[in-house]
């Protein structure tokens, strides 16, 4: 497999551009090559889908600051789908319509799955840093979608050992009923059931939104649960730890990357310390990593957040297909992802057969006096 590229040559020296000043004012050669953005923008989970358009911004910019791709600026064409499927489907039309060669998003498992036959049908591939279902890959329905970040039976079996480590023997495995949510509880219950290492003692979907847990709450109580397996978003995950902390309840409460959010403990405040979530490996030390920050903190002002890594390195895998592919048509641009590794801020990354990036994965963390802290 060919390791480098002339493009990822370009974009290590992205950040002494300078030099290319002619092509950072936009004057490529030829038309422009348009990638989409989509992802939940507005409403409750838009601090999962922004990262994602400022990633795909800074790459872009640093893309376009060197030349461009063979002289082709690229122009990112962003659109909302408010992480609702209903929304994505009309989401994904509208790109399709705009002429995007590929896209970047979406970010909800189930917007995701409501959108890529839409693209299949317009042969665009799609690259999610956080579409997390195992059937979007292994259905083998959406060959032309692709991933940055591992897949819930890959999150759940970390999540399950996790447990396990920590010696919990009943446990109460609730979710949202979404695709995500659910599908992630339902890898946890039967890995459970079939390693009986500990009991589930409650199995249940709550409703997304509701004001108050508290029929669910009492059931957990009443089954013994010494820990709770949570699959869903962090706007249901801190309603439930809350009004779970303010009934005394002392119960183990763990999660998903749906929850490894810095939203989830604004929300949740003094209730959210303690709680654990799966999330993506830490890369924070990889220099493409490092460099990656420091452009977002130098652009925007603060800190990346949920899913950003995984988004930039979505975009560097997909910039540098078209770049060895020396085209945007599907064909090459789905063998170029399969066939090529790229240096990202994730590491050394390609894609399998399947999509499913080669080289990520999932770690543990714990809210720790305020903020996300990945146990060792």
């Amino acid at each position: 497999m060919k390791r480098t590229s002339k493009l990822f040559a370009i974009a290590v020296t992205l950040f002494v551009a300078a030099a290319f000043t002619l092509s950072a004012n936009g004057q490529g050669d030829g038309e422009t090559i348009k990638i989409g953005v989509a992802g939940p923008h507005s409403g409750d989970l838009a601090s999962y889908g922004i990262p994602t358009v400022k990633a795909a911004e800074l790459v872009a910019e640093k893309v376009n600051a060197a030349g461009g791709i063979d002289g082709r600026m690229i122009e990112l064409v962003i659109e909302d789908d408010v992480c609702k499927p209903e929304v994505a489907a009309n989401t994904a039309a509208k790109l399709v319509g705009d002429g995007v060669v590929a896209v970047i998003g979406h970010i909800c498992s189930g917007a995701t799955k409501s959108a890529m036959g839409t693209y299949l049908d317009s042969e665009l591939l799609a690259i999610s840093p956080s579409a997390t279902n195992p059937p979007l890959t292994q259905s083998g329905d959406y060959p032309n979608f692709f991933r940055t970040i591992a897949p819930d039976d890959a999150q759940a079996a970390v999540e399950v050992a996790f447990a396990y480590k920590m010696g919990y023997k009943k446990i109460a495995v609730l979710h949202d009923k979404g695709d995500y949510g659910k599908g992630f509880a339902e890898f946890c219950k039967a890995i459970l059931e079939a390693d009986g290492k500990a009991e589930v003692v409650l199995y249940e979907g709550i409703t997304p939104g509701a004001v108050d847990y508290t029929a669910v709450i009492n059931k957990i109580a009443s089954s013994g649960a010494e820990a709770v397996i949570f699959g869903g978003y962090h706007p249901e995950a801190s309603k439930l730890i809350t009004q779970m902390k303010k009934k005394d309840m002392d119960i183990a409460f763990l999660s998903d990357d749906g929850v490894k959010d810095d939203t989830f403990i604004k929300v949740a405040g003094e209730y959210a310390e303690g709680v654990y979530a799966t999330g993506p490996i830490d890369t924070s030390s990889n220099p493409m990593a490092i460099e990656a920050v420091k452009a977002h903190q130098d652009k925007y002002g603060e800190d990346p957040g949920a899913f950003f890594i995984n988004a930039y390195a979505a975009m560097l895998a997909l910039v540098n297909a078209i770049d060895v592919a020396d085209s945007t048509e599907y064909a090459d641009l789905t063998n170029a992802l399969r066939s090529n590794y790229v240096d990202t801020p994730l590491g050394s990354i390609s894609f399998d057969e399947k999509g499913d990036a080669i080289g990520v994965g999932f770690a543990v963390y714990q809210v720790q006096n305020g903020q996300y802290v990945e146990l060792k």
